[in-house]
């Protein structure tokens, strides 16, 4: 079983604490990597480590130069997506075949932020004002902490990592206790890639011993985390004492929304792709499911016909479409909102069960569940559950459905099914949400912005908007007078 070190100014470095805890397969159980327990000592040093490159050698290079290197950076993890896929699919439990979509298409947040690093441009301002020239500057904000769940290291790592890094900005990161190991093998490829030393570091560990020194050190000019809302609250309130930047992002209970005249079949497909890929394990899932009343039971029988068939079991085989909770705490968590749902009067009509047995591993395994008969009002509709469970609720027209597609504190994402253009363009105008897909769902690209009103967090990630949370604006202004104006009087 490989022991893994932290790594800080690229380098590998033991814990300060001299302590290891077991990475654990969420399949099989059995410990399979050994994880450095961080604390607050080591993430001075990747701290010092950042600052460090943030005041020498990468300040000292042009955005074109940083922009190579992302680009480089891509390259290398095109060459190593089976390693990086083997090592995330490990230690979450995710499907073999999600996660080397999601460790290909990372390598292209790094080739368009690495295209954009050079392109971050001010502006000349004309002024109100004779004999002035004013423009403006955009300048980093400095070291970037940056703190990522379970569901997704890899791919959320890079949503933060590679804006941060094309607006000139140095990155200590910290990946969940759970599932530390592939941002240390990919921390290698930083260094391959020929970064600077303390450009980009790695502080493993648990949240209270490498989380929190993180968003409390006062050389830490900005906090990117995704997690759930509780901890982005800790979050939020800890970053405002210093004063520093945060971006969020954050839980979903987002309704997917079909109407009568979708075409079904698609839509139908569409549902089951937003609540049960990942086994529901995604801020974005589409747990909520609003069916307009007259093709309610048409609908729930066609996402029966289709989950009821899932294959459950060990995600590194294939065929395999649903796999284990990534964590036991999580498995228990899905559980309890069963048997919370029953309790509340929804009526269960697939799944709700665990299953275990030969070729389950541990047991972590829920299987696709749906409720109908759900009240907007039940905790099965308010909370995330974050697993595969489906709350169906009836709607009889738009304005129904926009009331209870927006009666919920998150407000990530929504998603509507039609066939009338003038409906997709009112619902999207209506629904308080980041993103609204239409006739579509779970979609992202690198090129666009992703983030959550509400509960759902703050900032954006994806695009050109992303950049803009890790940049500082500055207004020059230059004199061109050369009358001596009298120093008792402001010009306004």
């Amino acid at each position: 079983m490989q022991q893994y070190k932290l790594f800080i100014g690229n380098e590998w470095k033991a814990p300060a604490s001299g302590e290891w805890f077991d990475s654990l397969d969420p399949f099989s159980g059995e410990p399979w990597a050994r994880i450095p327990r961080g604390n607050g000592q080591d993430v001075d040093r990747a701290v010092a480590a950042a600052k460090a490159a943030m005041e020498g050698p990468w300040h000292t290079m042009s955005a074109t130069q940083r922009g190579m290197l992302l680009h480089k950076l891509g390259e290398l993890i095109d060459a190593n997506v089976d390693q990086l896929t083997e090592v995330e699919a490990r230690d979450n439990g995710k499907l073999r075949t999600e996660v080397r979509g999601q460790v290909s298409y990372m390598a292209k947040y790094f080739y368009y932020y690495g295209g954009l690093a050079d392109k971050i441009q001010g502006a000349v301002i004309p002024m109100d004002k004779p004999k002035v020239f004013n423009y403006t500057r955009y300048e980093p904000v400095g070291v970037v902490g940056t703190i990522t769940p379970w569901n997704s290291s890899l791919l959320l790592t890079a949503w933060k990592v590679a804006p941060a890094l094309a607006a000139g900005n140095v990155v200590v990161a910290k990946p969940s206790e759970h599932t530390s190991v592939s941002l240390l093998v990919l921390a290698g490829l930083f260094a391959e890639a020929g970064f600077p030393p303390g450009v980009f570091n790695v502080v493993t560990g648990y949240g209270k011993d490498v989380g929190e020194p993180l968003v409390e050190h006062p050389d830490v000019a900005c906090i990117a985390f995704t997690g759930g809302d509780e901890g982005g609250r800790r979050v939020s309130a800890a970053a405002a004492k210093h004063f520093k930047r945060v971006t969020l992002e954050l839980g979903g209970k987002s309704p997917n929304i079909v109407f009568d005249d979708a075409d079904l079949a698609r839509a139908a497909n569409g549902v089951i792709t937003g609540i049960f890929s990942a086994g529901g394990q995604t801020c974005m899932a589409g747990s909520r499911l609003l069916l307009q009343d007259s093709i309610h039971d048409e609908f729930v029988e066609r996402l029966i016909a289709i989950a009821s068939k899932a294959k459950l079991g060990d995600p590194a085989l294939p065929g395999v479409q649903v796999g284990p909770v990534a964590t036991r705490p999580q498995f228990d968590k899905v559980v309890s909102y069963i048997e919370v749902a029953k309790a509340e009067g929804a009526r269960c009509v697939l799944g709700g069960n665990v299953r275990s047995g030969p070729g389950f591993g541990v047991g972590q395994f829920v299987e696709p569940t749906i409720f109908t008969g759900v009240d907007n009002g039940m905790r099965i509709a308010q909370e995330e559950v974050f697993g595969p469970v489906l709350s169906v609720l009836k709607f009889k027209d738009e304005e129904e459905a926009i009331q209870i597609g927006n009666d919920i504190r998150f407000g990530l994402a929504a998603g509507v099914w039609t066939k009338s253009l003038h409906r997709a363009m009112h619902m999207s105008e209506r629904l308080k949400a980041g993103t609204v897909w239409i006739n579509n769902y779970r979609s992202t690209s690198f090129t666009t912005p992703f983030g959550g009103y509400k509960d759902s967090g703050l900032g954006r990630e994806g695009g050109v908007e992303a950049v803009k949370e890790f940049l500082e604006v500055k207004s020059v202004w230059i004199s061109t007078d050369l009358d001596m104006p009298d120093p008792f009087i402001r010009k306004y």
